[in-house]
């Protein structure tokens, strides 16, 4: 049974890092004039109600967006992202947090498209209502992602960001992930691919930054934020990452600032760090 709910954890520490690097992705794209499509493989509800029943149970926006909310020293690509939220929130409260098909979006120009797949059929749902006014150019499916990948890949226009970030409930998406992407890359492999993963204590996570690292890609940027030691009894996420395939090629060098900050503003412990690593057409 489909179980999981992005409402639980909307604007956390993850969504931070993973919300950040999108933008700063989609921002490099826009400056050619040719058009791009992004596909997102588990798009979720759109936009999240921080106030909600679902958000309030766990108040993990608090220690993730919330601690960026009211600082003026970010740096850029920081400041970017956190732009884009404040656009939800126009009187200045933070109540609303944008997902990221509504941060594609905001960022997408006349002829961009998008391609949003969603297999909960409430979030599906919510998704359609949510882009209802922009049918031309967003198209939801409330489909499995990564058979959604099969059919839209290679996109018309050749260019493109796909986004695919499972919940990881299951033990199988560690399996399945790889082998969506090598079947991506074999229909379109010039394509920026951003694979979100989670840290935990389960040894699939453990080893599966590696797993990726194998891929049969040429360049690859891998960066991910640890927010505190893992817990005693081993449960919940302490930190995650993102893999991205065929970066744009200075995000890397813009990250060496926005890390340390993440760490000094996100971190809950001593055991908080980063890590980036990357391969040039290796």
């Amino acid at each position: 049974m489909l179980s999981y709910r992005h409402a639980f954890h909307a604007g956390n520490h993850a969504d931070v890092l993973k919300h950040c690097l999108l933008v700063a992705i989609l921002r490099h794209m826009n400056k050619k004039a040719k058009p791009w499509w992004y596909v997102d493989s588990h798009a979720g509800a759109g936009i999240y109600d921080l106030h909600s029943e679902y958000a309030r149970k766990l108040d993990e926006f608090q220690t993730g967006i919330g601690r960026l909310w009211q600082r003026n020293d970010l740096p850029e690509l920081l400041a970017d992202y956190l732009d884009q939220v404040r656009k939800l929130n126009a009187d200045g409260a933070l109540r609303l947090y944008p997902g990221s098909p509504w941060l594609a979006r905001q960022l997408m120009r006349r002829d961009d498209q998008l391609r949003l797949f969603e297999l909960h059929s409430t979030d599906a749902e919510m998704l359609r209502h949510t882009f209802s006014e922009y049918s031309h150019h967003i198209k939801v499916e409330a489909v499995d992602g990564f058979d959604g990948l099969t059919a839209v890949l290679p996109p018309q226009p050749r260019r493109g960001l796909v986004l695919i970030d499972p919940s990881y409930e299951l033990k199988e998406d560690y399996r399945q992930v790889p082998r969506a992407i090598k079947d991506a890359l074999d229909r379109f492999a010039t394509g920026t691919y951003v694979i979100w993963y989670p840290q935990l204590q389960r040894d699939e996570a453990r080893q599966f930054p590696e797993r990726l690292k194998r891929l049969p890609v040429k360049a690859w940027l891998d960066v991910s934020l640890t927010i505190r030691g893992p817990s005693a009894d081993g449960l919940g996420m302490h930190g995650s990452g993102l893999f991205i395939i065929n970066p744009p090629w200075q995000l890397a060098a813009q990250l060496t600032t926005v890390m340390p900050y993440l760490v000094d503003l996100l971190g809950q412990d001593a055991n908080a760090g980063y890590r980036l690593e990357q391969r040039e057409n290796g």
